[in-house]
């Protein structure tokens, strides 16, 4: 194992090593010491690495990452995982505004709660988050599946597309064109695995969630529904 302490080391060096790891068969680990809340850390990652960050982090961690399997022992602040294309980002705190913004691929669980905006136009994602999440979560999400164990917060799934949210809890208000959607089987089968994949699976039912998806009144400008944009 690799380690960096960010007291002593720089945070350019940190990702600099981690830019040069092959593509495919690296399979090392690095452990980032002292983060203190830095921003930009494991920016752009695109390897088969083990990443512990013992501590909080700041902007964008782990962000258009593609393979690593990124462990952040605390909170990230504004934008982790944003743009990530595959790997996992588990965040054993809370995280800030935007989690998963534009994710592409990938899952990213949050032992905690996530703050306004989750999942903001994500295009392939999965988000599990294990708390609540705040007002405008999933705005115009286009595809991707977002599970939240708590409540969600004002305007959920604002504008989305074709992405599928499962909310356990109560919420605040759905935004323009969001609605709550039939459980199907298939539903059931994919919000299991996401739960497996999050390590719940025969610890939550999953019949204590419901969907949430797009009206698919808005693709198409109609003036019926100018009211809604």
């Amino acid at each position: 194992m690799t380690t960096f302490d960010l007291e002593t080391q720089d945070l350019r060096a940190l990702n600099a090593a981690l830019h040069k790891l092959p593509l495919a068969g690296s399979n090392q680990a690095f452990r980032v010491l002292n983060p203190n809340g830095e921003h930009s850390i494991a920016v752009g990652v695109d390897a088969d690495v083990e990443i512990t960050i013992d501590g909080p982090v700041g902007y964008f961690c782990g962000g258009m990452c593609r393979q690593a399997r990124i462990t952040i022992e605390g909170n990230a602040g504004q934008g982790v995982g944003e743009n990530m294309e595959s790997g996992l980002i588990h965040v054993k705190g809370d995280a800030s505004q935007s989690a998963g913004a534009t994710g592409r691929g990938g899952l990213l669980l949050i032992e905690g709660n996530a703050s306004a905006r989750c999942g903001i136009s994500m295009k392939g994602v999965d988000i599990v988050v294990k708390g609540d999440i705040g007002h405008l979560s999933g705005f115009m999400a286009q595809t991707g599946r977002m599970v939240v164990f708590g409540e969600a917060g004002e305007s959920l799934g604002d504008s989305l597309y074709e992405a599928r949210l499962y909310v356990r809890g109560p919420v605040t208000s759905l935004g323009a064109d969001c609605i709550a959607k039939e459980m199907r089987d298939e539903h059931r089968a994919e919000l299991y695995d996401l739960l497996k994949a999050a390590g719940e699976a025969g610890k939550i039912d999953v019949g204590d969630f419901t969907r949430y998806g797009s009206a698919r009144t808005l693709y198409n400008f109609h003036v019926d529904n100018a009211g809604a944009y």
